[in-house]
């Protein structure tokens, strides 16, 4: 059965034009191209970027972090409630005033329990601010070394100037050291980011990243295996060219440089637009989709191949109406980059411990002659 599914898989017509096979791939006269088995060796640097990403954030992001004045914050933790916690994970993690009440009358705590409790266990599920430099320093280090890897790969390339060139010979293109390694090196990242998935942040565009990730992954693995490589190289270090930005952007922010945060920020929403929503589609999708018609028949591939272009693009859509949205939210008013499930509101936490010392009255101060009503639950988390 599952030789069958490999004979399947493997035809030629899914993966080459018309009276081409995997015999023009085979190596000869010192001429190397890509082989399907050459991926093999993405799992163990996969785990192996694991092993270097904990011990980088534990160390230099860690140390990194002390410098720019981020501390590990100590959250207090909810009291264990069964009744409580079956509302938090099956009915809502913001119980309305009717549901307050009823609670009230099941637990015996009061409401001003209630909201604590709460509250408490909505931060509990928020990561703190230094797993999230952390996570941000980790990946800033890499994509910037993957933009200068792509630097160094193409610099010298026909291709990167003349994009045509990148078809001239497919399929049997020669398979240069600098482009394998800079695939396996790409390749092995974002396998390791699907691995750390479950314990990575988890933000808004969750479902969108791990669209991303798979259709990351598919398409440099499927253009390795169909020796589109130039074109690969050259979509690889488009979408470098910006990224490393962004993540340098929420260091900064982090770290409470808002003012650079949000020029950095800006930058990068400029790089954005141009590579992803212009050069993307109207250069290099224009070099995949048109030009290759020209040269041979269309087949499965190249279909496939586009296919997953365009989930990209649409993913690029998607993430720059975001990008547009936070820069005109934050630019006038310089507002910091941020939303709100990247705060951590701890004056209420606050508040509590000062009131707990004695540091403030049971029944509050006194502030030019009125008690300083306490509206708590009415904030915002």
């Amino acid at each position: 059965m599952l030789e069958w599914l490999s004979d399947i898989f493997w035809q030629e017509r899914l993966w080459f034009p018309e009276g081409l096979g995997w015999a023009d791939l085979e190596d000869r006269d010192g001429r190397v191209y890509a082989k399907a088995r050459d991926l093999w060796v993405v799992l163990p640097v996969a785990l192996l970027f694991l092993v270097i990403r904990q011990i980088f954030e534990r160390t230099v992001a860690t140390y990194l972090a002390s410098l720019l004045g981020i501390k590990e914050s100590v959250r207090r933790k909810a009291a264990h409630n069964p009744t409580l916690e079956s509302y938090y994970n099956h009915t809502s993690k913001y119980p309305t005033q009717s549901s307050v009440e009823k609670l009230c009358k099941q637990t015996g705590c009061s409401e001003r329990q209630l909201q604590r409790w709460f509250r408490r266990r909505r931060n509990q599920d928020r990561p703190n601010l230094m797993k999230k430099f952390r996570e941000a320093s980790w990946r800033f280090l890499f994509y910037l070394l993957a933009f200068i890897s792509g630097v160094v790969a193409l610099i010298d390339k026909p291709w990167l100037y003349d994009l045509e060139e990148m078809w001239k010979g497919f399929p049997t293109l020669t398979l240069l050291p600098s482009q394998y390694w800079y695939y396996m090196f790409e390749l092995s990242f974002y396998a390791s980011l699907l691995f750390s998935v479950a314990t990575d942040v988890k933000r808004k565009d969750f479902k969108e990243q791990i669209i991303h990730h798979v259709a990351t992954i598919t398409l440099i693995s499927f253009s390795w295996c169909m020796n589109y490589i130039r074109a690969g190289t050259l979509i690889m270090f488009l979408h470098d060219s910006s990224d490393y930005l962004l993540e340098s952007a929420k260091m900064f922010n982090y770290a409470g440089w808002r003012k650079t945060c949000n020029y950095i920020f800006i930058v990068f929403a400029a790089f954005f637009i141009i590579t992803r929503l212009f050069i993307f589609p109207f250069r290099i999708m224009y070099c995949t989709w048109v030009y290759p018609v020209t040269l041979y028949p269309p087949f499965f591939g190249y279909y496939f191949f586009n296919s997953l272009l365009l989930v990209l693009q649409c993913l690029h859509i998607f993430w720059a109406v975001l990008i547009i949205r936070m820069a005109l939210r934050f630019l006038p008013r310089n507002v910091r980059v941020s939303d709100r499930e990247e705060t951590d509101d701890s004056e209420e936490e606050e508040k509590e411990e000062q009131e707990r010392n004695g540091e403030i009255k049971k029944n509050g101060p006194i502030q030019n002659g009125y008690g300083k009503h306490n509206n708590n639950h009415h904030k915002a988390e």
